[in-house]
């Protein structure tokens, strides 16, 4: 279970009830964010991924300054992830499976008043065989793969699902949607192949509203935002183009304890394998977190902390509980046992760290484990 604590009940800084990790969650921070993708898409709407626990962020927390922010259309990827979310937010909020239903899951759906987003014939049959079997009229969203080919309608299935819809009046289609999958690269040619299929769609299944824009979709112009975007990672602080300035506001910060510090002399081996041997004498760190607690067994031996912006290389392999940093840099005795060095903060975004363990933001967010505090601020 994650523990969690607002910064009024902190009195003692990262060391929050004695944690040995602690990830400070910036909720106006999030709320500011919001503001800034609803102002570029407007007057298109702006919705919220929030799968995978808000991106690890914790959902209630993070549904809450949403719907105050005026958000009412969330996606999530499973029912489960609905079912959980729906009683936490008003009555006029929508929420959306991204990943359609499972077989057998329909009733629960419609008990639950989730939307599914429907990506098959066969997902498209069951929840039509549900409508009628209820006797009324249910909602869905039609998805189509533009060139992704991951979820969606494939091109093969478009006439199948036209006929449906022009004999099928049980399902009522809220719009129509799509995923751009190199948004965070303004300059790939797969964007605007993307967007002609999109529009090819739209005007073979004319009527609907369209939904395209991911966060980097948001800031490739207005033809790729359709009526409602659905903005995940730019929320959270994410940069939503490689490459490019950051427009959005950090939202997450990660400061994790020190639980020895030592000096080794020159030729000493370093972690599991030895992989890194001092070169001299030097200072080193070991620090509470590792590979089980979200941060990749990839930063071994690259990759760096923070205190007080001088930068702490990691040395040797990251373990599952521990890595160990050089502090020589730092004068004597500046860290000692239960202080506290910066992982995510001021000085490293989530893309730097990302860079360095060869990974994305997503992933990083994401894995930030349950032995951290989430401290809201």
């Amino acid at each position: 279970m994650v523990s969690t604590v607002s910064v009024s009940d902190a009195s003692t800084g990262a060391n929050v009830h004695g944690a040995t990790g602690c990830v400070t969650i910036d909720l106006s921070a999030l709320g500011r964010n919001y503001d800034r993708l609803a102002a570029t898409v407007a007057p298109a709407r702006v919705a919220a991924v929030v799968k995978a626990n808000a991106y690890g962020l914790g959902i209630e927390r993070v549904a809450k300054i949403l719907s105050r922010k005026g958000c009412r259309h969330f996606f999530v990827a499973h029912l489960s992830e609905a079912m959980d979310l729906r009683p936490m937010l008003p009555r006029d909020a929508q929420v959306f499976v991204l990943n359609g239903l499972q077989p057998g899951r329909e009733t629960a759906c419609t008990e639950g008043g989730i939307i599914p987003v429907l990506n098959s014939m066969e997902q498209w049959r069951r929840w039509s065989a549900t409508a009628r079997s209820l006797n009324h009229t249910l909602p869905a969203v039609l998805q189509f793969d533009t060139g992704m080919s991951r979820l969606g309608f494939p091109p093969d299935e478009r006439p199948a699902l036209a006929e449906a819809l022009r004999t099928d009046g049980h399902v009522e289609i809220l719009f129509i949607m799509s995923h751009l999958a190199c948004a965070d690269e303004p300059d790939s040619d797969q964007n605007g192949e993307q967007l002609a299929e999109m529009r090819r769609i739209a005007v073979e299944f004319g009527g609907f509203d369209t939904s395209f824009a991911n966060s980097g979709g948001v800031f490739l112009g207005d033809g790729y935002r359709g009526a409602l975007a659905r903005p995940g990672i730019a929320l959270y602080g994410g940069a939503p183009t490689t490459g490019a300035p950051n427009p959005m506001e950090p939202v997450v910060s990660l400061d994790v304890s020190v639980v020895q510090v030592r000096t080794v002399p020159a030729g000493t081996k370093v972690g599991y394998g030895g992989i890194h041997v001092a070169k001299r004498q030097a200072r080193l760190a070991t620090i509470a977190a590792g590979y089980a607690d979200g941060l990749p067994r990839s930063l071994s031996d690259r990759g760096a902390v923070y205190y007080e912006g001088v930068r702490l290389p990691i040395v040797g392999r990251v373990s599952m509980d521990s890595i160990t940093v050089d502090v020589s840099a730092l004068p004597e005795g500046t860290l000692t046992l239960g202080s506290f060095v910066e992982v995510l903060g001021p000085n490293q975004t989530l893309e730097d760290l990302a860079r360095d363990a060869a990974t994305i933001s997503y992933e990083i967010l994401t894995s930030l484990g349950p032995r951290f505090q989430r401290r809201y601020r």
